[in-house]
């Protein structure tokens, strides 16, 4: 799914994938929110087993700058990766898994695990699923919580609209969080600390690709929603145009 700061709080393990297909892709976004303007690349994906399902992201961001202010390389790297545990598929309580995850990166502070409970629906043919979670989040470094909780939401709906190949999907995660260094602010101790941290990315992409014989092609973009998010103050929304490609 999309991308997620490198200096950020770690986010939720997007576990969209159609059905129970393994899949893999690969999208690049160009980030046209404020102070951002660069490009990130995610490689993601999803692979489900008899035992449950395994899922991963690694995101590049593109913001090394040189003298000029020009992007010249990659300026951090953020991963996650989960996975969910079920050996009752055949039971009645098949949609319930236990979820396990890590997530940290480089030039990122803090590295957390997270354990809960997923809770999993779908429609007949896996068209449109959606993901309740409930986590409890470790903290290290200089990162605290009072109520280390996180409740992390994933959706995706295929052919919306009755459009064939057009696709919303996405995430919404909640934590509990201490929040007190502020990023690029003059005067960080001006501000008050907050308790916890909202971020969502909800995505829509086209399949393009399949009138021109190469269905592996989308085109897109994402919005990321967010509060107190990546040592930013309060509300920030910014849009991402983007690319993915389904090996």
């Amino acid at each position: 799914m999309s991308k997620k700061l490198f200096i950020a709080a770690a986010v939720a393990v997007l576990a969209f994938a159609q059905g129970a297909k393994a899949q893999t892709n690969f999208q690049t976004f160009y980030d046209f929110g404020k102070n951002r303007n660069h490009f990130t690349t995610t490689l993601e994906g999803f692979y489900a087993d008899n035992w449950g399902n395994t899922f991963f992201f690694i995101d590049y961001d593109f913001n090394d700058k040189d003298n000029n202010d020009v992007n010249k390389g990659v300026s951090g790297s953020y991963m996650e990766i989960a996975r969910c545990l079920n050996f009752w598929q055949d039971t009645a309580i098949a949609p319930l898994s236990l979820h396990v995850e890590y997530n940290g990166g480089v030039g990122f502070g803090n590295q957390n695990f997270l354990f809960g409970l997923d809770y999993f629906l779908h429609n007949k043919d896996f068209s449109n699923t959606f993901n309740f979670k409930l986590l409890y989040k470790t903290f290290n470094g200089n990162a605290s919580s009072d109520l280390p909780l996180q409740f992390t939401f994933v959706w995706g709906m295929q052919d919306i609209f009755g459009v064939k190949g057009l696709r919303f999907s996405g995430f919404a995660d909640i934590w509990g969080e201490n929040v007190v260094n502020w990023a690029e602010e003059l005067n960080p101790l001006a501000y008050k600390a907050r308790k916890f941290v909202f971020i969502s990315e909800p995505q829509i992409w086209y399949n393009v690709g399949q009138f021109i014989g190469v269905p592996n092609l989308n085109i897109g973009g994402e919005v990321e929603l967010s509060w107190n998010f990546a040592g930013y103050d309060g509300f920030y929304a910014r849009p991402c145009l983007g690319t993915k490609w389904v090996f």
